[in-house]
Parts: structure tokens; sequence; C-alpha cells
């Protein structure tokens, strides 16, 4: 008898061990994997690095709690803050943790409650970010949600005028949006969300959740646009397979949260931050992230080029090493015959292949993954 709460509709695949873009099964079946833990071993799995400065703290101690000064969670923050437009952090342990924390301190700094989120959009899933998650099937049977957010459609810059007053506490959005089917959004669209909240005395929040920490080749995917946003929130990626979250706010903010308005038992946990340290010090380097637009760019290419004839697929879009492929039908079969030719990737709402390979994939990699993705495709849908 399963002894777990069937909440996942988990494939029948169990991985025995993992190691840079590669994960064996219980079988001893090898896959290049361009799933990563859904943007999260963006360093790929096991780095020799990262292991080496979790075995050192874990050495020291492994929980003490937040009423302890931490040098590890200063020096994490430092690091984060000094590579954003952004003052002041909140660690705490996933990216709905983080979400949740954007949600309240909106709330509390603005004395406003509405906030403006987005259709097809993921924020989490806990009862705050659950009810900015515009999405139905994230809400359905969960009877009423948590009032006062307005979806409205992205890229959408009239829609949002129109929506936009003095009443809205903040906007939150997705640079690209990841589960809603890789679909980014356009530097009209997010300039004219900074640009209405700073006249309606609003915060801007983005949820950087699954697109930072390099994973379209900047530090942060908002960088790409030169945005300002008041909060960001972080998460997957930054402990590269730890859990570990966080909420970056202006230094303005810091009156909203003082002691006692917010907290998280494990946040910040030093095993978790460890990681997070080594994680961001290897990322965050410019010739790192370079190379990640260099990669991305090569295999958005070869995937429109080798999927040229293919009448199936509509479109190859994302940003940096975050791409969809759009297709005219379900894609959910191609999803499992990919996985049995040595391929993992994921669905981004029904008709999109995700890919999400760690940052450190290499050519090789990347031309075995096309060519796999093109034989598939090829195979099942060919005229």
């Amino acid at each position: 008898m399963d002894a777990l709460f069937p909440t996942y509709s988990r494939w029948d695949l169990t991985i025995e061990s993992a190691e840079g873009a590669i994960v064996v099964d219980n079988k001893g079946k090898k896959y290049l994997d361009f799933v990563t833990g859904i943007a999260v071993c963006n360093l790929g799995h096991r780095h020799p690095a990262v292991i080496d400065a979790v075995e050192d703290q874990l050495k020291k101690y492994w929980h003490v709690s937040n009423l302890f000064k931490s040098d590890i969670q200063q020096e994490v923050a430092k690091k984060l803050v000094a590579n954003s437009e952004l003052d002041a952090v909140f660690f705490c342990n996933s990216g709905a943790e983080a979400n949740e924390a954007a949600l309240k301190l909106a709330r509390k700094y603005t004395q406003k409650s509405k906030v403006i989120t987005f259709h097809q959009s993921f924020h989490g899933r806990t009862f705050g970010t659950m009810a900015a998650t515009g999405q139905d099937k994230i809400h359905s049977g969960f009877g009423p949600l948590l009032q006062e957010f307005v979806y409205l459609p992205y890229n959408d810059c009239e829609a949002l005028e129109e929506a936009m007053d003095d009443s809205v506490a903040a906007v939150m959005v997705e640079v690209v949006q990841g589960e809603g089917g890789v679909v980014p959004g356009t530097e009209k669209f997010l300039t004219k969300i900074e640009e209405l909240c700073k006249k309606h005395e609003s915060l801007f929040i983005i949820d950087e959740v699954q697109t930072g920490i390099g994973r379209t080749g900047k530090a942060f995917a908002h960088q790409h646009f030169n945005l300002s946003p008041d909060i960001i929130t972080l998460a997957k990626a930054l402990g590269s397979g730890l859990p570990v979250g966080a909420m970056l706010g202006k230094e303005k903010l810091k009156e909203a949260f003082g002691p006692g308005s917010h907290g998280s038992t494990f946040g910040g946990n030093p095993i978790s931050l460890a990681a997070a340290n080594e994680t961001i010090s290897i990322i965050f380097q410019d010739t790192f992230l370079e190379e990640v637009e260099k990669k991305g760019a090569y295999l958005k290419a070869e995937l429109i080029n080798a999927l040229a004839d293919q009448d199936f697929v509509t479109e190859v879009r994302g940003s940096g090493l975050m791409l969809g492929i759009a297709c005219k039908a379900e894609v959910a079969e191609n999803i499992t015959k990919l996985r049995e030719n040595g391929l993992l990737v994921l669905q981004a709402g029904p008709n999109v292949i995700r890919l999400l390979p760690p940052l450190t994939v290499t050519y090789e990699e990347i031309d075995e993954a096309v060519k796999l993705i093109k034989d598939s495709l090829v195979a099942e849908y060919i005229v």
C-alpha cells in the first residue's frame, strides 16, 4: 500500500544517482536531464564545490534558530543585494513562502489589500499564493479564496491601465511565465507595470522563483529590461537542490517588517545557505552568465532549425536556458516518448514542452537533446 498522499502524477521512474546533466534510474538506465528538479539544479547535480561547502557547514552546526545572529545569512544576503537593485533579504524555505512574505509585506507597507496578478501565472499553492495564481485548476475545490486578487491578461497594457488605481497594493508578475507555458513578458508590458506602480504608489513585485539565479543569462531575469522592482522573490536554484527561498526588498520596506511581523523556523538554515552561498558565487560571475546566454541562444537556434519542417510545432520561445516548444496539440505523449528515449523534459500547460537544462550543460549535450527531440517528434507526427 502506498503510504503517500497522491498529490503528484508521478512518472514510473525512480532516480538512483545523478551527476552533472545525467541521472541514472534504479535499473541502470541513463537519462539526459533537462528538468533539473524543475529549474533547481542550475549547476547540475552534485556540483563538487557545493558539496564541499555543505560538508564544511555540516561539521559546524545544522540549526540554532533565528534567535541568534548568523554570519552565513549576512554573507548570502550581501551577495544577493550586491547583484540586484534591492537592499534587504528575508530567508525562507520555498518559492511559495517567499511569495507569501511578499504579499504580506505589500499589504502591511501600503495598508492596501488589492493585488493584481495575471492569467496563467503561477505563484504557489499556499492559501495566499494559490489566490495569487491566475489558474482556475489551482483554485478548484478549495472554497472561497483569499480576497482582492484581480487577474488580468498577460502582456496586455491596456487591461492593466484600466485596472490600476490608488487602491492597488501591488502588482505581482513573472518575467517569463513558467508553468503558464514559457511565455516571455514584453519590455513594453513590464515597463508599463513599473510606471503604473510608481504612479499609484503600489509595489512592483517580480516573482523570480523560476527565472532567477542565472536561468535566463542574467542574475535575475528582470535585469534584461533594466527594471527596478520593489520586491523580488527567489527559491528553486538558490540552494542547488537544498530547500531555501528568499524575498528581497527595497530599503523603505524594512519599517514594515520589524520583529514579530513575520518569521520562519527553518528559514535561513545554515546548511541550505552554505549551498546557496557557493551556488551564487559561481553563477553570478559575468563569464558564467555570458556563457548561459550563449548556450541559450544556441539551443533555441538549433531547435528552430531542427523543427522548421515540423508542422506539429508552432513556436520555440523563452529566454536563456528556459525554453518552451509550443505545439498544436497536447504533448503528454511526446514527453513520455522522449523519456523512453533518454531525455527528461516537462510540460508547461497542455501544449508546451518545457526545457530546463542545467546551466552547466555542454554543447555536446545540447546537440544530443536537440537530436532526441527532433527524432521523437518526427517519428510521432511526421505527415
